[in-house]
């Protein structure tokens, strides 16, 4: 396999399959992003197959239009908390991504609704004797409704196709384990994966794998590592061993046994991003800053551009307090995310704007950005709220800095709340 190959991600059958995983699980945004992703695989192709386009195109726009109806609660919420500009500009998002006419027209009427009220900072718009906000709209459920089998066949479809056949052999404890260990019901899956792991007949099955997962995000790193080391003897082309391992290694601090697990890859391995970058993490977590740095400006330089080492190095000039470098690897991902038409991590997002701040930056652009990251992490909403506040002061504008301490001071009070 090429390393073009390896560098280009996973195949636009698996995108697809994943997608659907995260619509099931009502992760409306995260399943937008990779159905567009699986798309934009299709549209490549020389022909494109124009029925699996339009099958994905129709799952995308059902992506879409829960996510407009998620930006519709959002307002609601907003509306009720007494922010009305951030209600307004959760509607818009909502308009900018349902095809749904009578959605839009409800969309539509509260905007106007918001425009007609007393002090509103929109351009003036004709008075509505509708009620305000909010109106009945049917917003997605949050949880998946799909069976369990089916569910665990989604998930398998995002295997390689002989691991997916497999998986699929290992009976019932196995199906309800790797469904529980996929949803994050770490326990449910630990005793559901023993009993499977006790049942098969075979010594080279992957259900160590699973299982040893499932120990280690609950903190049992050891029973994990004694499963993965004779694991990686029956599949040493097991990648998610390998990623494993190094995790458990790291957390152990024992370096030398990640560079000597490294050393084992397969050639393929080796040479691949995954490879690659737990390479440059391992340095990291080492403490070899300037190793690290090297390593994946080389990386970079070599096979060309990739989101996440250009994240993994702006991460490193960070700890070497290189601070205006790292902001500026940040941008380089904005922008390629920008011109890609691709979702921009939050915390991407979070950096670039913290370093900007800490720089003294003071304009429009970053006070918008913090607003958004105000809607994106409304965990963090205080410290965005404060940010803008103390950028509207910094311009001279206090009646806009006093209205943003409010919201930073009631976002804090919400967010802990006294006892």
């Amino acid at each position: 396999m090429s390393l073009m190959k390896l560098f280009s991600g996973p195949s636009a059958e698996k995108l697809e399959a994943r997608g659907d995983i995260l619509m099931a699980s009502g992760q409306w945004g995260q399943a937008q992003l990779v159905y567009e992703r699986a798309l934009h695989k299709r549209e490549k192709n020389t022909p494109p197959d124009g029925h699996r386009c339009r099958s994905l195109q129709a799952k995308l726009q059902k992506a879409r239009e829960a996510l407009a109806r998620e930006h519709y609660q959002t307002a609601r919420d907003y509306h009720d908390g007494g922010y009305d500009d951030e209600a307004r500009e959760a509607l818009h998002l909502a308009m900018d991504m349902s095809r749904d006419p009578a959605f839009l027209e409800t969309l539509a009427r509260e905007i106007a609704d918001l425009d007609s009220q007393p002090g509103s900072n929109a351009a003036a718009a004709p008075a509505s004797t509708a009620p305000p906000i909010p109106h009945e709209v049917e917003t997605p459920p949050s949880a998946h409704t799909v069976s369990e089998e089916e569910y665990f066949r989604a998930l398998c479809h995002t295997l390689p196709e002989d691991v997916g056949r497999v998986y699929q052999n290992y009976g019932k404890d196995f199906v309800t384990g790797y469904v529980a260990l996929n949803t994050g019901q770490f326990p449910i899956a630990i005793t559901h994966l023993e009993r499977a792991l006790a049942a098969a007949s075979r010594p080279d099955s992957y259900i160590p794998l699973e299982l040893a997962t499932a120990y280690a995000n609950s903190g049992r790193m050891k029973d994990a590592r004694e499963l993965l080391e004779p694991f990686l003897v029956h599949h040493p082309d097991a990648l998610p061993a390998y990623q494993l391992l190094c995790e458990i290694y790291w957390a152990e601090g024992n370096f030398s046994r990640v560079d000597t697990l490294l050393a084992s890859l397969p050639p393929e391995l080796a040479a691949s991003r995954a490879g690659m970058q737990l390479r440059g993490e391992t340095l990291y977590r080492a403490g070899h800053f300037n190793q690290a740095r090297d390593f994946y400006r080389r990386v970079l330089a070599t096979y060309g551009w990739h989101d996440a080492m250009a994240m993994q190095l702006a991460k490193t000039l960070e700890a070497l307090n290189a601070f205006s470098e790292a902001r500026s690897v940040y941008a380089d991902i904005m922008e390629r995310c920008r011109g890609c038409r691709t979702r921009i991590d939050p915390q991407i997002k979070h950096q670039y704007a913290e370093l900007s701040f800490a720089e003294g930056h003071r304009g429009a652009n970053l006070l918008e950005l913090y607003l958004a990251l105000a809607r994106e992490r409304p965990d963090a909403a205080a410290l965005y709220f404060d940010r803008v506040s103390q950028i509207y002061f910094s311009q001279g504008n206090d009646h806009e800095g006093e209205r943003f301490r409010a919201f930073a001071s009631r976002a804090r009070s919400e967010h802990n709340p006294s006892p």
